[in-house]
């Protein structure tokens, strides 16, 4: 085995979720109305014009992925091409040049198998995230789009994003503030709907909550999604609903568990407006979703200044059946029927 090839020695159970810079990443640039080639670079900094519409406009935006190692050791992606849609959308939105699906996909792959010796073992609960991003770059001053661009693909070895880990429970705060427009980029990955919600989330935590809760910009009466998730409610008919709104981030781990529910488990699904205050005596119980959080039962919610607890009534845990047939599939432990793994040739 090359050295690339050995292991990162590390405390896998203890990385937490943050950034560790990795051996390679790659960079494609968009000069002269075209992508170039792309190529793998060690170094981790970008260097940037301080006209840079990035820097000023946000026009920027970015992916979240993970890659596992399967019990057999094959290297595993889950629905990256959801992924190269999703920026692909989000960079029409924003006026930026789209990354097409096969450069996404051997960017990523590319990154992925560089960096294989910093990808955690099968079994240590940690994954290797994938961050795609593209940016606006080159000398600008007016509000109007860039002209070069800068796509990367960086790697970084993380733990749990919330801090019990695995399928522990997390608790939300309704926030005072509203996280995007009806009409506005709330179902778009940018950076600018993250940057937006930082003072929610230290709200939240002040109040010992793990995540802000955000409702609907018009009326603040339906659950649109936490500030870094999306929703799942369990009603107590046993009918598994999640947020219907133009306002937020259209999930590939929600929408893989929905799917899961209503087709594995025969569970009735529903994507509808959730009103909190009237339907909230209905939840049996409550999960927030995505690829960081992966699926976190929610035990309980600050509204109208005080904590209310998830689900009144002994049920059988489908957030947990859930959570094992995802993680299952995306580990290589369980079938992959819908061929929603990526095997990465190392």
């Amino acid at each position: 085995m090359s050295e690339l090839g050995k292991k990162v020695q590390l405390d896998w159970a203890k990385i937490g979720f943050k950034y560790h810079n990795t051996d390679y990443r790659f960079r494609a640039k968009w000069v002269n109305g075209e992508w170039d080639d792309g190529e793998l670079i060690e170094s981790s900094s970008i260097t940037v014009s301080e006209g840079a519409p990035a820097l000023h406009y946000a026009q920027q935006c970015f992916e979240g992925m993970k890659a596992q190692t399967a019990v057999d050791g094959r290297v595993l992606l889950f629905r990256p091409s959801l992924n190269a849609e999703r920026m692909h959308r989000t960079a029409e939105r924003l006026l930026m040049p789209p990354v097409s699906d096969s450069l996404f996909i051997n960017a990523v792959e590319q990154a992925v198998r560089a960096n294989y010796r910093w990808i955690p073992p099968f079994g240590s609960g940690a994954s290797l995230y994938i961050r795609p991003m593209l940016i606006g770059v080159g000398e600008n001053l007016g509000l109007r789009p860039a002209e070069e661009f800068e796509f990367r693909v960086f790697c970084s070895p993380v733990g749990p994003y919330y801090s019990e880990g695995g399928l522990g429970s997390i608790s939300l705060a309704v926030s005072d503030y509203d996280r995007a427009a009806p009409q506005g980029t709330g179902s778009y990955k940018a950076g600018a709907n993250y940057a937006a919600g930082l003072l929610a989330t230290k709200d939240a935590v002040a109040l010992g909550a793990d995540e802000a809760l955000y409702l609907d910009s018009r009326e603040r009466r339906f659950i649109d999604e936490a500030g870094s998730a999306n929703i799942l409610v369990l009603m107590d008919n046993d009918k598994l609903v999640t947020p219907a709104s133009s306002a937020i981030l259209p999930s590939i781990t929600r929408r893989s568990i929905m799917s899961l529910a209503e087709v594995d488990l025969n569970l009735r699904v529903e994507e509808r407006a959730i009103d909190l205050r009237e339907e909230f005596q209905n939840f049996a119980e409550m999960a927030a979703c995505g690829t960081a959080a992966v699926l976190s039962p929610v035990k309980k919610v600050w509204f109208d200044g005080q904590w209310h607890p998830v689900g009144q009534s002994v049920k059988t845990p489908v957030m947990q059946t859930l959570y094992d047939k995802l993680v299952g599939i995306q580990s290589g432990i369980l079938p992959d029927y819908s061929h929603w793994v990526h095997s990465v040739d190392l």
